[in-house]
């Protein structure tokens, strides 16, 4: 077998050949395993080809094996991975497919019925992943780090998600940046149940630990009592998760009987690192979690953009509410409107960064990545204070985007799809604070005339057109929407009319 140069995350895997790279619920894969199915996905991708060339190749596969071979295929074939989410409606893979131009879609069998649903242009090739790892090897490409290596999409302050261009290099500083930050070692063991469509589960949990030769064991699904169980069993040292697992395993908690607690909170303690992020962590859940586990969650700050920028430390004080300082081979400041960096701690500015781990361009987009940045600063959109070197971050600079879950999502999108109801006259869309879900996902709606939009109506016509957690999770009939003198409607007016409803 021809070894592998070109992706330095392939290269670290070939040190670790017999151990355990992968658990999902097939079995478990060591990392020879993975390593050969690589070969042969990237084979199977290159036929009669010698380099893919970057053409984009969209994957739509199971956490664990499949996957982590098709993510990884990709990359040694020298094409660009364009990772689909499990959970989305045929309408939003079909954006990104159309988005992409991809060339070839790589599908575990699970999904056959969602790929039926898609329009499949001329020149798509769908290429089911359990006959592609049948492939013989072939001589690889060489890929240098500057070349393009995978597209995720994010929500920003235009309707329709854009697609984040990271390279060879911005992944492997990502990757380095946190190996680096968190102490990952080869006897680690993490649970992956993030979505992998976004950098959170990519990079920080699923790269992570194959780069470290360590064990990820990949989950079908979340559940809180099998993750708990997970927890008991004592083999992991690792956990990352959003603000709203931690809400999910809490409450778990707090149902079981107090014997079942304390042998859960026993367990727990005995973890080496807890990790939070993608959306802010209220202080009430990182003291009751505490309480539970004994474990100061470790808050960091990142996005699809730049994967991690900011974090608190592993040995040290974590204070709450903050997001810790730069991460190895990241700079960042904080600038005002006119772009002027601020010196003094405790005023507030945009959070401004530079370094290795930041993005080459949103797809097709020129205008927008050049308004991205200025003087080679990548400009965030989160706004910021600095006390004693240390991050807090206090929100967006636009109120067009909502943190949910862990997602950043774009209210102009949900309005746009909205807007196409019937009954529907006029909406917005706004994020309502949440101690569970960060911010819900709320739609103040005006309605034609004589008409009623009921909520569960609403959430049934959605399912199709929307991500789940895209869909309002409560709504306010309005007779009409506030607007300011410029005509343009005020959305802090609509949050503050939830917020009056929800006490009223």
């Amino acid at each position: 077998m021809q070894a592998i140069h070109q992706a330095p995350i392939l290269d670290e895997m070939m040190s670790y050949r017999d151990a355990v790279a992968i658990t999902d619920d097939r079995g478990e894969y060591s990392y020879n395993e993975i390593i050969s199915g690589v070969h042969r996905i990237a084979a199977s991708l290159l036929d009669d080809n010698s380099d893919l060339a970057e053409q984009r190749v969209a994957i739509l596969a199971s956490p664990g094996y499949d996957y982590t071979v098709s993510l990884l295929g990709v990359w040694a074939s020298g094409g660009i991975a364009v990772p689909l989410c499990i959970q989305h409606p045929p309408a939003e893979m079909q954006y990104v497919l159309d988005d992409t131009r991809a060339k070839y879609i790589l599908v575990s069998a699970d999904f056959e019925d969602q790929i039926l649903k898609l329009k499949i242009q001329p020149g798509q090739k769908v290429m089911f992943i359990s006959e592609a790892v049948k492939s013989n090897t072939i001589p690889l490409p060489d890929v240098m780090p500057d070349r393009r290596a995978m597209i995720l999409y994010t929500s920003g302050t235009t309707s329709r998600p854009k697609g984040v261009v990271t390279t060879h290099k911005n992944i492997t500083a990502q990757i380095k940046s946190l190996i680096d930050a968190w102490g990952w070692q080869r006897d680690d063991r993490i649970p992956l149940f993030l979505p992998l469509h976004h950098v959170h589960g990519i990079i920080n949990v699923l790269c992570c630990s194959l780069w470290a030769g360590a064990t990820c064991d990949a989950l079908t699904k979340f559940d809180a009592e099998n993750v708990w169980d997970r927890i008991v069993s004592g083999k992991l040292t690792l956990f990352m998760a959003v603000p709203t697992i931690y809400v999910k395993l809490i409450a778990a908690w707090k149902d079981m009987n107090e014997e079942r607690q304390k042998t859960c909170s026993k367990a727990a303690k005995r973890l080496r690192l807890m990790v939070s992020g993608s959306a802010a962590l209220p202080v009430s859940v990182l003291e009751k979690w505490e309480s539970i586990t004994g474990h100061t969650l470790l808050e960091r700050y990142g996005m699809t953009e730049i994967g991690m920028a900011l974090s608190n430390p592993l040995n040290g004080e974590r204070r709450p509410g903050f997001v810790g300082m730069p991460l190895s081979g990241m700079t960042a400041m904080l600038a005002d409107e006119e772009g002027t960096p601020i010196t003094s701690e405790g005023t507030q500015g945009e959070i401004c960064v530079h370094g290795d781990t930041v993005f080459n361009e949103y797809w097709g987009l020129e205008e927008a990545t050049a308004e991205a940045f200025r003087d080679g600063w990548f400009l965030t959109g989160d706004i910021a204070v600095i006390d004693k070197g240390s991050y807090r971050i206090l929100g967006r600079n636009s109120v067009d985007i909502i943190k949910s879950g862990g997602y950043k999502i774009s209210a102009l999108e949900i309005e746009e799809v909205l807007l196409t109801h019937p009954d529907i006259q006029e909406c917005a869309v706004v994020g309502v604070p949440d101690d569970e879900w960060g911010e819900r996902v709320s739609a103040g709606i005006v309605s034609i005339a004589d008409q009623t939009v009921e909520l569960s109506a609403l959430k049934q016509w959605s399912g199709d057109k929307l991500a789940k957690y895209k869909i309002p999770s409560q709504i306010l009939a309005l007779d009409e929407l506030p607007r300011n003198v410029m005509g343009k409607v005020t959305k802090k007016a609509i949050q503050k009319l939830f917020e009056e409803n929800a006490q009223g």
